[in-house]
């Protein structure tokens, strides 16, 4: 079809026919709300490095995410705090842990929010790597055990989804195996499935106290240059059974956020981290809002 006998315009007159034609939306139904949940009673710590963002008790998260239901958002995403850490990462699948007592709380007093829970384990090593060391190295093998007991203790909280964001190989099928093997078939996964090295991950790493002690990720997380990479890596996950395929940082890697829509049909998560946030922010604030 050719001008004139083919005229875009006519299907943009009027704000009728746009909405109607729309492609591509985005409203609150897609939202997530990454919390950051510690140990005590009516704890709101600020957390500098992102602006309006706290550290929050049980008490006060319970109130935060009615609040975030009041304004239509339908899912929380939960990283834990422990009190103590260690090198096994206990706190990670303890039974009366940070996050399993969050979950617990809100299930009981926010019962129709979706929760979903971080699955890794840096916020709980004394080290503050994602895994179980073998010398200085991560042993990827004996942290999918973890992982997977991580994210049992989860969906026995009842937890809506878990999302494990170790990195490790094999992670997603192990998660599969152990909650379909528990009697939590029904409970999904959200792979971060392409978890790039980033500068951008810094802010978060002082909202959840995960900063490694020695060394830094880049030998799990992935290489920031390797696109076809990470669509190998969500061809993985894919087969593993992941339910929805994330991208993170968001933002720097948009390109792959459209490949995996057109390589995988699976829902794609874009994850804008804790620095994109905080540049927002800035820039929202150097404008004078």
């Amino acid at each position: 079809m050719q001008f004139p006998e083919y005229r875009p315009r006519r299907l943009r007159k009027n704000e009728n026919f746009r909405r109607m034609l729309r492609e591509t939306t985005l409203s609150v139904d897609n939202l997530i709300y990454p919390l950051f949940v510690v140990t005590g009673k009516d704890v709101k710590k600020p957390i500098e490095s992102m602006p309006g963002q706290f550290q929050l008790s049980v008490d006060r998260l319970v109130k935060e995410v009615q609040r975030a239901k009041e304004l239509g958002i339908p899912a929380v995403l939960l990283f834990g705090i422990p009190e103590k850490k260690d090198e096994q990462a206990t706190g990670a699948f303890a039974e009366h842990g940070i996050v399993q007592q969050a979950v617990r709380r809100l299930k009981e007093k926010v019962p129709d929010i979706l929760v979903v829970t971080d699955v890794c384990l840096c916020e709980y090593t004394s080290h503050g790597h994602c895994g179980m060391l073998q010398g200085e190295e991560v042993d990827n093998d004996a942290t999918l055990e973890v992982l997977a007991e991580t994210a049992v203790s989860h969906a026995k909280a009842g937890a809506d989804m878990v999302a494990p964001s170790a990195m490790m190989d094999g992670q997603i099928g192990a998660l599969r195996d152990a909650l379909d093997e528990t009697g939590f078939g029904a409970v999904p996964i959200m792979a971060y499935a392409a978890k790039f090295a980033s500068c951008f991950y810094g802010p978060f790493r002082e909202a959840a106290e995960s900063a490694p002690q020695f060394g830094d990720r880049r030998a799990y997380q992935m290489d920031p240059a390797n696109g076809d990479e990470a669509i190998r890596e969500m061809n993985l996950d894919v087969q593993e059974g992941a339910d929805i395929l994330m991208v993170k940082p968001a933002l720097p890697y948009l390109d792959l956020v459209r490949r995996a829509k057109e390589e995988f049909d699976l829902p794609v998560a874009a994850y804008n981290v804790s620095g994109e946030y905080a540049m927002v922010k800035a820039g929202w604030t150097a404008n004078g809002r």
